[in-house]
Parts: structure tokens; sequence; C-alpha cells
């Protein structure tokens, strides 16, 4: 049985959009932030909480984007996300934001938890406990 995407739900709004009324290319990096910021939360882990009791934080530490086609304003998204990979401190999410079913942008995005000196901080287990029903 193949595990389903992530979903996230969003529409473009005026200031997502240039003076083309298409979406700017950095807003596509905001969608898939939201879209990860609330799989994390799905998952059962409250990212405030962990940084203040455990020192722990995510961060990005690679993004790999296509842009296809253009979205545009009041167009209805899902962000679907995907996890690609894990190891202990990190993991590796394919993102593809659509309009319907068509895609309009995919990005490979690898995060990393990290202590608060910076060093690389293994996954909470609440979290390794939930990232399977996202792996493709």
């Amino acid at each position: 049985m193949s595990a389903r995407p992530h979903l996230f739900h969003c529409r473009v709004y005026y200031e997502d959009t240039d003076l083309a009324g298409i979406v700017y290319y950095a807003n596509y990096l905001k969608f898939i932030e939201r879209a990860r910021s609330e799989m994390i939360r799905d998952a059962g882990l409250d990212q405030a909480q962990m940084k203040q009791d455990d020192g722990l934080v995510f961060a990005v530490r690679r993004v790999e984007a296509d842009y296809v086609t253009p979205a545009r304003f009041d167009d209805a998204l899902a962000v679907e996300t995907t996890v690609a990979a894990q190891s202990g401190a990190r993991i590796t999410l394919q993102q593809d934001v659509k309009r319907d079913d068509r895609l309009l942008f995919s990005a490979i995005v690898e995060l990393v938890c990290l202590r608060a000196d910076g060093r690389p901080a293994r996954l909470p287990a609440s979290l390794r406990e939930s990232l399977p029903r996202w792996v493709r």
C-alpha cells in the first residue's frame, strides 16, 4: 500500500502576485514552508514547545526548485508533501504545488534538526514515528 501525501490547501492572494497577476517565484517557497509546518504539526509535534523544552529547531539545508507553470491570482492550490528520505537528523521532502491536478511547482527540500549551538540533533521520536505515513 502506497502512502498518501500530506495535503495543505491555500489560495493565491493579490499580495502573492507580480504586476502580471502571476505568483512571484519566491512565494512558492512560502507556500511549501507553510505546508511543511502543518505536516509537522499534524505529526503531533509542537515546534515552539520543542525549541523551548529541548532546544531543537528545524532548518532548511537545501532546496531544489522547478517552476513548471505559473499560478495566478485567486487560484486554489494544494501542496502535496511526501517524505523521500529520512536519517537520524535529516528529512528530505518532495513538495509539489498543484492547481487541480496540474503540477505548477516542484521542490526537493532537505531539513535538518539542530541544537541551539547549530550542531545536528536526532529527529524527535514522535516525528520519526509519524513520518512513515507520508513516505512515498
